[in-house]
């Protein structure tokens, strides 16, 4: 299975921000959408980087409250970690598991075409175990 078959399931909908939004504009649309990250994107649409819940504990711990009113590609990860339509699902796991990571946006040619989460992708494979383990089980019946 490929991230595109996630994106599939779970649609396409991306909410991405520009690196001049302030980092108190973005924690208020996490909080509004109940997300944990975003992709920041320039203005033709590329991603440059990823402003996540850890982003938000880092600027305040670095530079106090003054860092809600500063730009988020002062406190975002950056360059973002990205992954293509085409990579299989426990390929984009074992990334986000060595890189210590939750979120991936997906590009394609240079494009945004998604966002995943370990979430999403945790949820693939268990789905999966449960539809292996109930074909296991009808094959065991009907034997």
């Amino acid at each position: 299975m490929t991230i595109a078959a996630i994106l599939k399931s779970k649609g396409a909908r991306v909410v991405g921000v520009p690196p001049t939004a302030t980092v108190r504009e973005v924690v208020a649309m996490l909080a509004a959408e109940r997300i944990g990250a975003v992709p920041v994107l320039d203005d033709h649409g590329a991603v440059v980087g990823i402003f996540s819940e850890r982003d938000v504990i880092g600027c305040i711990h670095a530079r106090g409250a003054a860092a809600l009113n500063g730009p988020v590609a002062e406190a975002m990860t950056a360059p973002a970690i990205t992954v293509a339509p085409d990579q299989p699902v426990i390929a984009a796991l074992s990334l986000m598991t060595r890189r210590r990571i939750r979120h991936l946006p997906v590009v394609a040619d240079g494009a945004l075409v998604g966002f995943i989460s370990i979430g999403d992708l945790v949820k693939y494979r268990i789905d999966r175990i449960e539809a292996d383990a109930d074909a296991m089980r009808a094959y065991i019946q009907s034997a």
